[in-house]
């Protein structure tokens, strides 16, 4: 399960309803939430956000928070 599969998961959220929302396809959406070498688009990001009524920096930092700089 990938970063926002859990986070969905965690939220209770239902992808059909996020789909229908959204427009993003429901086959996209399980490719997002369980194939970690999917790319998540930042359009669908926003989408996604916004179809939830989160935060669209709320998702980003519970799916990237963990990346860190090279100094």
């Amino acid at each position: 399960m990938t970063h926002l599969g859990k986070y969905l998961t965690d939220k209770s959220i239902n992808k059909a309803e996020v789909s229908r929302k959204t427009g993003i396809r429901k086959s996209r959406l399980s490719q997002l939430s369980t194939k970690e070498k999917t790319n998540l688009k930042a359009e669908e990001l926003y989408l996604i956000s916004k179809a939830i009524g989160a935060d669209p920096n709320e998702i980003l930092e519970k799916l990237y928070g963990h990346l860190e700089l090279n100094v």
